[in-house]
């Protein structure tokens, strides 16, 4: 118990200081990513800030297991270059002692990782989702600025107005692009504007005096209209396929047949597994000779654990594109992992600490 303790210990305080700064890292850039959506007039800054908080949610799914490798990496590297392991060798205890102690404490944040993963992503995944189709039917003239260039439905339309009236809710001379298929329309009007639909699941823009052209793909069948009056619906669009896959609760998965929703589901069930296993791999990974530098051994730990992850990434695309069944699945990318592990503990060269 002591022994564990200890370890625990050791685990403990670099798993704190590497899971804030990475959690800081990507909270950081997420942030600019979305508060650029604010600066554009796209988004709301109370909007951007629930979109951050439920984006760094998902982010822990991935942030919690590096964050445990990077600190047993670190833990264990210290006890080895401190001649702490030839100690506690000396003592009677094994390596695969050392081991058992660190997955005691892997098991808790696996435990934790499991149910973000199972129930706190897909739940961030919704919100975000929910959070964002609203911002797009809620956009006003109010967020509207003269002679900026503004996107709508993800670039489908972009605006230009030389004057906004905020108060009055009222563009002038206003050009509009939006894509069609079979060609690009761009719309003059001396006047326009922005309102919400009957319906309320979307916008309506109402044009004034101006002229409609649809430019062809071709080239060779261009046209022009002049309007006095012309009104667009600028509907929501609906969810991308992988984005509603991801917010889909755990249960339905498990009971879809669909390659996408297969590997989805065998990915959320992968991670606390995922976890472990790699907790377990950075102790043979952390041996190094005592009063030697550590850099050199964290450099191939880090090229492992990169090569293990896109591994894992690559099994879940090929079962998504059907090149790999239900069974094995992703889970032999988890076999190869687990055969590493048994490689690194077993082999007699890597067994010294000196």
């Amino acid at each position: 118990m002591i022994i564990d303790r200890y370890i625990a210990a050791e685990i403990a305080r670099p798993f704190a200081v590497g899971t804030g700064l990475l959690f800081i890292v990507f909270v950081g850039y997420s942030s600019i990513m979305q508060l650029a959506e604010v600066e554009k007039g796209l988004l709301p800054l109370t909007t951007a800030l629930q979109l951050i908080f439920l984006k760094s949610i998902v982010s822990l799914e991935i942030i919690l297991p590096t964050a445990l490798y990077l600190s047993v990496l670190s833990a264990m590297g210290r006890l080895v270059g401190d001649s702490e392991m030839v100690a506690l060798h000396a003592t009677g205890i094994s390596e695969l002692r050392i081991l058992t102690a660190v997955l005691k404490v892997a098991f808790f944040i696996a435990l934790l990782v499991g149910l973000i993963s199972l129930f706190g992503r897909p739940w961030a995944y919704r919100e975000s989702y929910r959070i964002e189709a609203d911002a797009v039917a809620a956009l006003d003239i109010g967020r509207l600025e003269a002679r900026r260039f503004l996107e709508l439905q993800n670039g489908s339309y972009v605006l230009f107005a030389q004057r906004v009236v905020a108060v009055e809710g009222r563009l002038f001379d206003l050009f509009m692009q939006r894509d069609r298929s079979d060609g690009a329309n761009v719309i003059y009007a001396r006047e326009a504007r922005l309102f919400r639909s009957e319906t309320g699941t979307g916008l309506v823009m109402s044009f004034h005096d101006g002229y409609s052209y649809l430019l062809d793909r071709e080239g060779d069948k261009d046209s022009l209209l002049r309007f006095n009056r012309l009104a667009i619906n600028l509907e929501r669009t609906p969810a991308d396929t992988g984005y509603k896959r991801k917010a889909e609760p755990i249960f339905r998965l498990a009971r879809s047949e669909r390659r996408r929703d297969v590997a989805e589901f065998q990915w959320r069930l992968s991670t606390p597994l995922a976890t472990l296993l790699l907790a377990a791999l950075a102790v043979p990974l952390s041996r190094h000779t005592p009063r030697r530098s550590r850099f050199g051994g964290y450099f191939i730990a880090i090229s492992i654990y990169v090569l293990l992850f896109n591994l894992a990434l690559l099994a879940r695309n090929l079962v998504e594109q059907g090149f790999v069944g239900p069974v094995p699945g992703i889970w032999w990318a988890y076999l190869f992992l687990l055969l590493l592990l048994m490689v690194l503990l077993s082999a007699p060269r890597w067994n010294r600490f000196g």
